[in-house]
């Protein structure tokens, strides 16, 4: 699809204008700091498909946070190409007119060390029908389409890593079963089904195992399974309820959310089992963790009158709001996350405290789980 092309196209760019000397003959070097946006333009690009090439370019380097988009005779560095007929070719030059990259795209490595999110997909719950149903999208909001048709409850979706599959909680047999949806082929099955509850599935970093929250022992507590739902493994013993579980970046712990002393607060435990371990963060409620992608910082969802969001730093244990909202999710960058206020799909640049909106008009939205 032409739209998923476009983003590669960005997203590829993005790398190559932030790594020094990246394919380019005159080992050209770019210092990016943390505050500094690069000063860029698009050029019109040619083709059939040359109107929205350029307006999605544009737009993907622009909510990065890292580019400036500007007229030529200020930028630094130029993007243009052409695109049509299911092809699509990005050229990148200085402001001299030095060619710094030419290719054609059919796929996307991120070169920086850290994935970028111009590619990435979320998913989310909507009630627009009548009924909560998963949808997913581009990461911009574009490409939106209902994925399940249930007319049950379908809630907590968590979309893998490479956005090939969505595993959600889904009432279609009265009780909260664990179901999981090949995107490609459209297969959807029920991966746990055991007496009681079984929800809030999340993905590992490789998409190869979830955790969840089962009561089959009577106690929700969570399990660590196979991605088809095999295996599973219980990972926590107490008295509360465990819930929302987000892994570690290596895979080696995960972070959830236990209302075993009181309020709900935050635990992060190693995936071989063993003693959680509380995560101090100052506030008395505390649910909905997502640990980012470069292992640094974990956004959560916190009560104080109404619902905030707020990450905290594990280095240093400070903590901060960012917003009123619920529901975050980091993206692949470690820079960007979305979160739902209720009526939209927000995308915030933590750094700049930017906010889009990237779903809106789907009724109540909520609980959106971002691809990598």
């Amino acid at each position: 699809m032409l739209s998923i092309s476009l983003s590669r196209l960005s997203a590829l760019l993005l790398s190559a204008l932030l790594l020094p000397g990246v394919l380019t003959a005159q080992e050209a070097t770019i210092t990016v700091k943390k505050s500094d946006t690069i000063s860029i333009a698009i050029k019109p690009f040619s083709g059939s498909d040359a109107a929205i090439a350029s307006k999605v370019v544009a737009n993907d380097l622009d909510l990065s946070g890292l580019f400036s988009v500007g007229i030529p005779e200020r930028a630094n560095f130029s993007v243009g190409g052409s695109s049509g007929g299911g092809s699509l070719q990005g050229v990148v030059t200085d402001n001299r007119g030095g060619v710094l990259l030419q290719k054609t795209y059919s796929g996307v490595e991120t070169l920086t060390g850290q994935h970028g999110i111009a590619a990435s997909k979320f998913a989310f719950v909507s009630n627009r029908t009548g009924a909560k149903e998963i949808y997913i999208s581009d990461y911009d909001g574009a490409n939106q389409r209902q994925i399940t048709q249930e007319k049950a409850i379908s809630v907590a979706p968590a979309i893998s890593p490479d956005a090939s599959r969505i595993a959600y909680t889904g009432y279609q047999s009265g009780y909260a079963d664990i179901y999981l949806i090949d995107l490609h082929s459209g297969a959807r099955s029920p991966i746990m089904k055991f007496p009681g509850t079984n929800s809030g599935a999340s993905f590992s970093p490789d998409g190869s195992r979830i955790a969840c929250t089962l009561s089959r022992d009577g106690n929700p507590e969570l399990y660590i399974a196979a991605a088809n739902g095999s295996g599973a493994r219980r990972l926590t013993r107490s008295r509360g309820v465990e819930s929302s579980p987000s892994w570690s970046p290596d895979g080696v712990e995960i972070v959830y959310s236990s209302d075993d002393t009181g309020g709900p607060q935050l635990y992060r435990i190693s995936t071989a089992g063993g003693a959680p371990r509380r995560i101090s963060t100052g506030f008395n409620y505390c649910t909905e963790p997502s640990w980012s992608p470069d292992g640094k910082k974990i956004a959560f969802t916190v009560r104080q009158g109404g619902f905030s969001i707020a990450i905290v730093d594990l280095a240093t244990g400070a903590t901060r709001v960012l917003d009123q909202g619920q529901d975050p999710c980091w993206g692949a960058d470690s820079r960007h996350i979305i979160y739902s206020d209720g009526s939209t799909i927000m995308l915030m640049d933590t750094i700049k405290g930017r906010k889009t909106p990237v779903a809106s008009g789907l009724g109540k939205v909520s609980e959106p789980s971002w691809s990598r």
